[in-house]
């Protein structure tokens, strides 16, 4: 009798054993899927278009609200910041500073001012409130003026006092490796510049975090060529995204467009979805449709300006159907308008009748 009751106790030791055996082993294997698909899903290549919001920082002493007026659009949204290293001729002290370019005086702003401190309130309500749905909230794009090291290696400094706001991978040994990202309120994208993965992804060891993502090389591309040509690159760990001119669509420029036909449409498509088949977030840059009297009183260029608002607007919707990643513009009020509304409508239609 008491060896049948052991036994049958062992069975249910056994069986228990096994269910929990069992669990644990769909638990490791579900769980990682739960926990990246917010990260994934709305933030891959092609998932969303974002408001970009161009040279978004003052002119010496001009136009320093940019950053309020780029926010007031609403987030998710994506800013860049022009940067210069600035050294003072009296004291030969050296900084990275908020500028686009000569002269430069020491009194411009310095990215951690302008930037940081601004989005601070942001980015530790986001944290707090942990809904990753829409995260990376603001993606910061990265202008340098000039790659020198002493420059490059401050601003992975500075960027290294916020972990915790940071979008990053994790260095591996191989580098064609794109490991997923660990995805925060806040994602550093850079440029093409060879010196710049040096700094930010070469001379870091493998397991460091990779802080920022560079771009593809296309700079030295013939802007007519194919898209297969001019974005040949798959992405890796440090190159995620391509950044391009409008010419790559509308040869002539913005300034001479002329009409938008359905070959423009089926050449901004094309290049998208070369983009988005490497794996690759896509920007275009900057789509302006403004007045002469606009261009001036704002600061906005020439080169950038399609002539009318109804001429940038037929180009903003086209670059939302197509699904470029991030849309650049001066004019962030009406581009940030532009892309709500059709996320609404997208919404709208996706939900069940």
């Amino acid at each position: 009798m008491h060896t049948i009751r052991r036994r049958n106790i062992d069975h249910e030791h056994a069986a228990i054993f096994i269910a929990v055996q069992v669990f644990a082993l769909v638990l490791l294997t579900v769980t990682p899927l739960f926990a990246q698909r917010p990260a994934t899903a709305s933030f891959a290549p092609g998932s969303r278009t974002l408001m970009d919001a161009h040279n978004c920082y003052p002119y010496f002493e001009w136009w320093s609200d940019r950053i309020d007026r780029a926010l007031s659009a609403g987030t998710p949204l994506a800013i860049e910041q022009d940067l210069a290293w600035y050294t003072d001729a009296k004291t030969g002290r050296s900084w990275s500073i908020v500028t686009h370019g000569e002269p430069m005086s020491g009194q411009e702003p310095t990215m951690e001012h302008y930037f940081f401190d601004k989005v601070r309130p942001i980015v530790e309500k986001a944290l707090r409130d942990g809904n990753r749905d829409d995260w990376p909230l603001i993606t910061l794009n990265l202008d340098f003026k000039d790659n020198k090291p002493e420059h490059l290696a401050a601003v992975l400094a500075l960027l290294r006092k916020y972990p915790s706001w940071l979008t990053s991978s994790v260095k591996t040994a191989n580098d064609g490796d794109v490991p997923a990202l660990d995805i925060k309120p806040i994602l550093v994208l850079t440029g093409q510049a060879d010196a710049q993965q040096v700094v930010f992804y070469d001379q870091l060891n493998v397991g460091d975090r990779v802080l920022l993502f560079g771009s593809i090389h296309s700079e030295d591309k013939d802007s007519a060529a194919a898209p297969e040509v001019i974005g040949a690159e798959p992405a890796t760990n440090y190159r995620r995204w391509w950044n391009n001119s409008w010419d790559v669509v509308e040869a002539a420029g913005q300034a001479h467009a002329g009409e938008w036909t359905p070959e423009k449409m089926n050449r901004l498509r094309a290049l998208v979805e070369r983009a988005h088949s490497n794996g690759l977030w896509i920007r275009f840059y900057t789509l302006d449709g403004a007045t002469e009297t606009e261009l001036s009183c704002h600061g906005w260029f020439h080169g950038y300006n399609f002539g009318s608002l109804e001429a940038a607007r037929l180009r903003w919707r086209a670059a939302i159907a197509a699904h470029v990643d991030y849309l650049a513009s001066d004019q962030y009020e009406l581009v940030g308008k532009e892309v709500r509304t059709s996320s609404s409508v997208k919404t709208t239609q996706t939900q069940p009748h």
